[in-house]
């Protein structure tokens, strides 16, 4: 078997892991199904994501489009909630790849975090706040993560980044670009001229079928 079909195969079974959440990280998920198929070939996590998104097409279908819209307009709705705070649509939702449990990601740079508090417990009952911390290169950041649950079901993560943080570029694991989100009204835009619009770099959008 060739290498190139070694990888394909652990890139479809750590696909399977993740969307069945069988796995939580990309890693981890490449490590079992290289563990599970005895082999040691390891994709990118843009491999894996391609699969990913595959499987998410062969068992969500249509409903994933109607999804995608729905999770970008309570996206919309809660991120003009916190408009004075400087949000930013991120993650699968930006991405336009969302599927089926997927989270709404939104980052905020904010001075203080207890005005957004406050005006989120005045929205929200269901509500959890976290700290986690990352270590990089011997430099440890320590963020805010807000969960906020909309009566959808839906939860909503929110990154609390400092304000002197709104320029930083950070670029994403999986696709290698930078990561630059929608703001409210960049998102409002899409909803209302090209709502299914993906944000991929444009050597991978080949690589992902709904794209088609």
């Amino acid at each position: 078997m060739k290498r190139e079909e070694k990888r394909r195969l652990v890139a479809q079974e750590a696909a399977k892991l993740l969307y069945f959440k069988l796995a939580e990280k990309y890693n981890q998920a490449k490590e079992k199904a290289s563990k599970s198929l005895n082999s040691k070939a390891l994709p990118s996590n843009l491999e894996v994501a391609f699969e990913l998104d595959r499987i998410a097409n062969e068992v969500e279908g249509v409903s994933r489009q109607k999804l995608i819209i729905r999770l970008r307009k309570e996206a919309l709705k809660i991120m003009k909630d916190l408009e004075g705070f400087n949000p930013r649509l991120i993650g699968s939702v930006w991405r336009g790849t969302a599927r089926n449990s997927s989270d709404i990601d939104i980052v905020i740079f904010v001075e203080r975090v207890e005005p957004v508090l406050k005006v989120l417990k005045d929205k929200f009952k269901d509500l959890e706040i976290a700290y986690p911390s990352k270590t990089d290169k011997g430099v440890t950041q320590r963020f805010v993560h807000i969960s906020v649950r909309l009566p959808s079901g839906c939860y909503v993560e929110i990154v609390v980044r400092k304000i002197e943080e709104i320029n930083e570029k950070n670029r994403c694991e999986i696709f290698g670009d930078f990561i630059t989100g929608l703001t409210v009204k960049q998102l409002q835009k899409i909803l209302d001229t090209a709502p299914l619009q993906k944000f991929v770099p444009k050597k991978n959008r080949r690589k992902l079928s709904f794209n088609k």
